[in-house]
């Protein structure tokens, strides 16, 4: 809600901070990358819980395009806000191992 879009890369800068990787594709694109899990009992493994990526898309000019908000369902990319499964192409490609990266199964 504070990222609108025609917003400037600096502006995502201020709100999100420093991304947790950038790609730079097809156009400029910033990653946060985050996880949360959880720990039944204190001596136990931990397991996740929540994964999430949001992807901010950027044009030439540096101006915010598109935003998602991925996450990983029943072990797919899932896109949070349109509500969508990206079919096979270029972002899937670049984001199925950045989801085994920080996946811990």
């Amino acid at each position: 809600e504070q990222i609108p879009i025609g917003a400037s890369q600096d502006q995502v800068l201020i709100v999100m901070g420093t991304p947790s990787t950038v790609a730079t594709l097809s156009g400029e694109v910033f990653y946060y990358i985050s996880q949360r899990a959880e720990r039944a009992v204190a001596f136990m493994p931990q397991k996740v819980t929540d994964q999430r990526v949001i992807a901010i898309y950027f044009d030439k000019n540096r101006k915010v395009i598109r935003l998602a908000n991925y996450g990983l369902q029943d072990g797919k990319i899932f896109d949070f806000i349109s509500r969508t499964t990206p079919t096979s192409g270029q972002e899937m490609s670049y984001l199925t191992p950045l989801f085994k990266l920080i996946s811990f199964r």
